[in-house]
């Protein structure tokens, strides 16, 4: 009776613990899922909806920090589990066959940062122990074979209708920047774009995939509409610079996929500060505190507030971004953190069930 009572205990402070990212108790999420008597203590099993890569030993002390406060010093060994599942999208669409998420990153704007924001979240995912690929989108100016170190590869086909993706730093891609020469414009009108954009989702043999990251094109114009119209969506991240004018057209970016009922994830603040590199001055070039602003003003999450510094160029522009070029840097970290928080702010959202209603066939008598 005194060991089923400690377990109670034990049970009700744990799942009394507020994940951080989640932003929900482990009692909300429903993460505990094994708690039991071993010969050195107890175990306790945590399945959470988001990669965890890098995450359980922060996590293991956090709790034993919670347990500690309530009074609790039993020993208890955590054993963790990520468990990434498919999120409703907009309807009538439905989540894609191979890919459980598809996550967009849009901006009002172009100039914000967004492809660099995106190949850095893919690879952050990746890192962090999920399956991802990356969508270039941007049809009139794809940059992520050049970001992700494709620039001149070409996808093949075994079968003249479908195209094997490429790979790269343990991520799938796929652009139309594969299809054309570096320099040559895509005159298209928007009905071509959207076209293509379908065909190079749908045709394409992506692997079994956690994250597809499509890296939209600027603006809130008839193709970003058409686009999130057709492609099942599980959320989006809007990218901002904190200085109003880009805030300004961010706003407008939010508001159109929330008409489209494409569930905005939350903001990207990027170039929040610049740090000189010579003597260390913190400089908010383009303003600050722009991001929190804009999550608090429409009720969404700030996911990240990214740093300008010339080294994140230099690594989108050598085809490796700063996530695999500096794994251990202040840089990578804030990436690293964003791509958590994002895929948290999905995991908290809610999932598809349009498989677990009956199918009514009329069959012919």
């Amino acid at each position: 009776m005194a060991e089923d009572s400690t377990l109670e205990t034990l049970r009700t402070a744990l799942e009394s613990y507020v994940e951080p990212y989640l932003n929900q108790t482990l009692r909300q999420a429903g993460a505990l899922r094994e708690l039991t008597r071993t010969g050195e203590g107890y175990a306790a099993h945590l399945v959470l909806g988001f990669p965890l890569g890098g995450y359980e030993p922060v996590l293991a002390a956090a709790l034993t920090a919670h347990l500690a406060a309530a009074g609790l010093a039993e020993p208890v060994h955590f054993s963790f589990e990520a468990q990434i599942r498919p999120h409703a999208v907009q309807r009538p669409l439905q989540p894609l066959a191979q890919i459980k998420n598809v996550v967009a990153v849009a901006s009002g704007k172009g100039g914000v940062g967004k492809s660099t924001v995106a190949a850095n979240l893919a690879l952050a995912w990746a890192a962090q122990g999920a399956r991802v690929g990356v969508l270039d989108a941007d049809i009139y100016g794809p940059s992520q074979p050049l970001m992700l170190g494709l620039a001149g590869e070409r996808p093949t086909s075994p079968d003249g209708e479908h195209i094997v993706p490429l790979s790269r730093h343990g991520v799938q891609v796929m652009s139309i920047g594969f299809m054309v020469d570096a320099d040559q414009p895509m005159i298209w009108r928007g009905p071509m774009v959207t076209q293509a954009l379908t065909q190079l989702l749908t045709q394409t043999r992506w692997s079994e995939l956690d994250y597809l990251v499509v890296d939209m094109p600027p603006g809130t114009g008839d193709i970003q509409l058409t686009l999130a119209q057709r492609v099942p969506v599980a959320g989006v991240l809007i990218v901002t610079t904190p200085q109003d004018i880009a805030l300004a057209d961010a706003r407008k970016g939010l508001k159109m996929f929330e008409k489209v009922s494409v569930p905005v994830l939350g903001i990207v603040e990027n170039m929040s500060v610049y740090v000189c590199s010579e003597c260390g001055h913190a400089q908010h070039i383009f303003g600050a505190g722009g991001g929190a602003r804009m999550a608090e003003q429409y009720g969404v999450r700030l996911l990240g507030e990214l740093p300008l510094d010339a080294s994140i160029r230099e690594g989108a522009d050598s085809g490796n971004p700063t996530v695999v070029s500096e794994p251990g840097s202040a840089r990578a970290e804030a990436y690293l953190q964003m791509a958590r928080h994002a895929a948290a702010a999905l995991a908290a959202r809610p999932l598809d069930r349009s498989g677990t209603f009956p199918k009514i066939v009329v069959e012919k008598s």
